[in-house]
């Protein structure tokens, strides 16, 4: 079995169903459903591997609290391993309050806490030497971690043999560019979603986003667009378009995390680039299927069984 390193952002949100306003001064609201679930770029994507029966290793960085108990208890339930996970004192570990509106939109109240303070090392760096894939996920939202640190990550995952995959988290904020560019050289995937890329490079010609990156280094852009699909284009010019699946849509909340899980653990099996990507839109959209980042998907076999019996969305332009 491939052992795949998950490095970055962990999150503990707090979601609530369906939230259409907030009530005035210190009135009640009644609504569906409440959860609470590990999530972002790193964990939520480490719980879905998990469930698709990958062996992960967690990497990142939670306060001394009950949040980060919470979170680390999460990730254990599912087998994902957590013994990296790395406790910063006097800060919290990181979280969000999610009022899920009707049509599924997601507006968040996020406090930054422990993400914000990983650092290289924190890295175990022999456990990320041995791995055969590591995710670095979350970029923009650990100010520490990001750019040379992260191409210290990067290089060393490369110098061992590893296929090394790039998520990130689209937090507007000056340079974005020239700190991500770095690690283009190092990486075998780099998979923001569509809106994200647009801010990085100022383009919206879906072609030219890919150009920018594979030029930088990349080997291949994944380009992932909600319910118009996703895009892979590679170095050598070839290209994988893939549609999403139509389901009921309760909540998109890490949907581009199960995109990222469904891909990396398509590639861990030695699925072709068309059968991950297919796998990883069928991850996406159960995702958005339920509420919260762990929602939808149970596990590989009725992964497939979904794929079978799904209709999928028309491709958008």
């Amino acid at each position: 079995m491939a052992k795949i390193v998950s490095i970055g952002v962990h999150i503990l949100d707090v979601l609530g169903r369906y939230v259409s306003e907030i009530p005035l001064g210190q009135g009640i609201a009644l609504i569906d459903e409440i959860r609470i679930t590990a999530a972002g770029t790193a964990a939520g994507t480490s719980v879905d591997l998990a469930k698709l029966g990958c062996q992960v290793t967690a990497v990142g960085a939670v306060g001394n609290d009950e949040m980060g108990s919470i979170l680390i208890g999460i990730l254990d339930r599912y087998d994902v391993e957590t013994k990296y996970m790395v406790r910063k004192t006097g800060v919290q570990t990181s979280g969000t309050m999610l009022p899920i509106r009707p049509n599924g939109e997601r507006p968040a109240l996020h406090v930054m806490g422990s993400n914000a303070y990983l650092t290289f090392q924190d890295m175990p760096q022999d456990v990320i030497a041995q791995a055969d894939f590591v995710h670095v996920a979350g970029f923009f939202l650990m100010p520490k971690f990001d750019g040379e640190d992260t191409v210290k990550t990067l290089k060393l995952a490369k110098a061992a043999g590893a296929i090394t995959t790039m998520d990130i988290l689209g937090v507007k904020q000056d340079r974005m560019a020239e700190k991500i560019l770095p690690s283009m050289p190092y990486l075998d995937y780099f998979m923001p979603n569509l809106e994200e890329a647009e801010m990085i490079t100022g383009m919206k010609d879906i072609d030219q986003i890919c150009e920018f990156f594979i030029k930088a280094g990349a080997k291949h852009v994944v380009l992932k667009m909600g319910a118009r699909g996703s895009l892979i284009v590679s170095a050598d010019g070839s290209r994988v378009r893939m549609p999403a699946f139509q389901v009921n849509v309760v909540d998109t909340t890490g949907c581009g995390d199960a995109w990222s899980a469904g891909f990396i653990a398509g590639l861990a099996r030695n699925m072709s680039l068309e059968e991950s990507a297919r796998l990883a839109s069928a991850c996406g959209s159960l995702v958005a299927s339920g509420l919260g980042s762990d929602a939808g998907i149970v596990d590989f076999e009725s992964t497939l069984a979904f794929i079978a019996s799904t209709p999928t969305l028309p491709l958008g332009d």
